[in-house]
């Protein structure tokens, strides 16, 4: 016991009375990785559309990397061998599109001209073969009077300035892509010494080997998209041909290319003109040409496409396809154009680094256990632990 003229012992604090020293640090610090995840999010969906567009400047330098690569070995200074590539393109594509504007519009003209015969018609055989008694006067007017035709035109009416922005938004990332490629293209050996003095000389390999995977895997998935372009339009201009449709030649390479080389609508871009100048023919030949783009659709999805990935990409047509549903899901058509290009880029790059060993025989396996497959105790496989290192 103390007594009354003891000095006073040290004070004692009972376990609760007091917050520990860390619990504010700890607040502070979650508080500050909360924010920081806030605005890294906030930033990301902000600057979403400008990594959509340096991503897609980077697939499209790295297809035109070869010819880039030919032109600067011959002695071109590699900037004017990009611009050069970048001409032709540019020259193919104008006239291209050029042309085929030109003959949109003349057949366009045709069919407006020669759309009432065609309505005739098609009244005559609805009231021929299901009895009714149509007339293109009361269509006519049943139209006009609609209430859906007054609320579509005050729609489209108050939508062509969200038109004319979308398109404007559209030409602005068009022009940006163009820039960043140019200058990935152009600047490609400055890009890679950039990225590699910042890494140790084995990471500078690797990072080299996967850039020359990534040029050869993009090369042969362009390859690939050719060779369905060109079998699409082959097949496609038989049929047109067959059936008179006018311009047949110019309709297949229309229906080759944009159904190869434009993500997700491009099919039914690709589509939809064949159809509507075989309807200035007749409208049973619309029909037919519809059908055979749909039937050849789903031959060149699970037949075509991947049997000539597999072969040009070297990836399963499984992955293949698997590839482009995870792109598309996650990058939408960006995604899905840049998928298997990527996919095989990854699977080559692993395959080098990745060691692979003979599979030992398994019990109830085709050829397990014999002579045909499996690993017996005696056989010198190189691994054991007395094989030299």
């Amino acid at each position: 016991m103390r007594g009354d003229g003891d000095p006073p012992g040290p004070a004692v604090t009972s376990p609760g009375s007091g917050m520990p020293r860390w619990v504010p640090r700890a607040i502070v610090v979650g508080l500050a990785l909360v924010a920081c995840f806030q605005v890294s999010v906030w930033a990301f969906h902000r600057l979403y559309g400008l990594f959509l567009d340096v991503l897609i400047a980077f697939f499209v330098a790295l297809a035109v990397e070869p010819p880039v690569q030919r032109l600067a070995a011959r002695g071109m200074r590699r900037g004017l061998a990009t611009g050069l590539v970048f001409l032709v393109v540019a020259v193919v594509t104008t006239g291209f599109l050029t042309l085929m504007g030109s003959m949109l519009a003349d057949q366009v003209g045709t069919m407006v001209e020669n759309f009432p015969s065609y309505l005739d018609s098609v009244i005559a055989w609805i009231n021929h073969t299901f009895g009714t008694d149509l007339s293109r006067v009361k269509i006519q007017k049943s139209v006009l009077h609609s209430d859906w035709l007054r609320k579509y035109a005050s729609s489209g009416a108050s939508g062509v300035l969200d038109v004319s922005a979308t398109v404007l938004g559209g030409l602005f990332e068009l022009l940006a892509v163009l820039l960043f490629s140019f200058y990935f293209a152009a600047d490609g050996p400055r890009l890679r010494r950039a990225l590699c003095s910042v890494l140790p000389p084995r990471r500078q390999a690797e990072v080299l080997r996967a850039w020359e995977l990534a040029v050869a895997k993009t090369g042969g998935y362009i390859y690939s998209r050719a060779l369905m372009a060109l079998v699409s339009g082959a097949a496609h201009y038989v049929l047109l041909a067959a059936l008179g449709v006018p311009y047949a030649p110019a309709l297949a390479v229309w229906v080759g290319l944009v159904s190869q080389f434009v993500p997700t609508i491009g099919t039914y871009l690709a589509g939809a003109l064949p159809v509507l100048l075989a309807f200035t023919v007749g409208p049973w030949y619309a029909v037919w040409v519809l059908a055979f783009v749909v039937v050849y659709q789903q031959f060149e999805n699970y037949l075509l496409q991947p049997r000539i990935t597999a072969r040009t990409v070297d990836i399963h047509p499984a992955v293949a396809f698997g590839s482009v549903v995870a792109g598309a899901a996650l990058l939408g058509a960006v995604g899905a154009l840049i998928a298997i290009p990527a996919t095989a880029t990854l699977q080559a790059f692993l395959g080098v680094y990745v060691r692979r060993y003979e599979v030992v025989g398994t019990a109830g396996a085709p050829g397990a256990g014999g002579e045909d497959g499996g690993s017996s105790p005696d056989r010198d496989t190189g691994d054991g632990p007395g094989d030299p290192a």
